[in-house]
This record gives structure tokens, sequence and C-alpha cells, in this order.
């Protein structure tokens, strides 16, 4: 049998990438060194507004998570053509806006984290790190920058 790729594996999961969103100020949605990507933060589609542990559940705040590991999809969709030159993603790293007493930024996180594992299997584990953040730009609940080692 084979493997499912990861475009088949998409329509599976019932998700179509959108067009990679705009940068929100002077920089660019990726930088491409040495066979990696580096994608700016990136924030879930919609716009949604407001803090973890004040507007949003941490459940809410997972799909957020979610939302945001699509658009990051996106970029790399943009700036590779397609998603199968993705060999491993390295890096997530998250910054959940919450107010001071929230205490569940990586239950948040892992809406990203399980998405890179849905589409990418074993090649979607990675580090991370999480910052509870007093706010982020836009008021956006989660920001996520991540890094994948991609094929040259």
């Amino acid at each position: 049998m084979m493997e499912q790729t990861i475009a088949q594996r998409l329509i599976a999961l019932g998700i179509t990438l959108p067009m990679a969103s705009e940068p929100a100020a002077k920089y660019v949605n990726y930088v491409k060194v040495n066979g990696f990507l580096y994608v700016s933060g990136k924030g879930p589609s919609g716009s949604p507004k407001g803090k973890l542990g004040k507007e949003y559940t941490t459940q809410e705040g997972y799909q957020f998570a979610r939302l945001t590991g699509i658009e990051i999809l996106a970029v790399l969709q943009s700036a590779l053509g397609s998603l199968e030159p993705v060999k491993q993603v390295v890096k997530l790293q998250g910054f959940v806006n919450a107010v001071p007493e929230f205490e569940e930024h990586h239950l948040v996180l892992n809406g990203c984290s399980d998405l890179m594992l849905d589409v990418f299997g074993e090649k979607g584990k990675s580090a991370r790190s999480v910052f509870g953040a007093v706010s982020l730009r836009d008021n956006l609940p989660i920001i996520v920058d991540s890094i994948f080692e991609v094929a040259e």
C-alpha cells in the first residue's frame, strides 16, 4: 500500500489551505536558508481578538492554535509550491495572549502541534516553546512562529 501524500492527508482531514496571509508589518512571511524555512509569526484566521483566561477558554485557544497552524501551512505551500518538500517540523514557538493567572499555555499550543502531527505524521514532531504574553499585535489570542527543514 502506498503512503498517502500530504495533499491526500489534508483532504482526508477536511483541510483546505487558504492563500497565505500578508505580513502585518515590515517583514516577509518566510526566509529560506540552508535547507530551513523560517516562518514569521502567524495568528489564527478570522482575526479573533482577546485573551485566554478572560475572553477565551483553553479549548477555544487550542482551536485558535490549530487555525494558526493552517495559516502556517498556507505560507509553506506558498513558499514551496506544495507541502511535500517538508522533511521535518523543527520548532514551534507560541506566544499566548493571556491573563497573568492563566497557566495552560502548553495546552493551547497543542492545537498547532497536533495539526502538524496530523498532517506530517512522524515528521510533525517538533521541539517547541510557549510563552504567555501581556499583549500581542491586533489583540490576537495566539501567534506562532516556526522552523521547518525542507528539501533543497
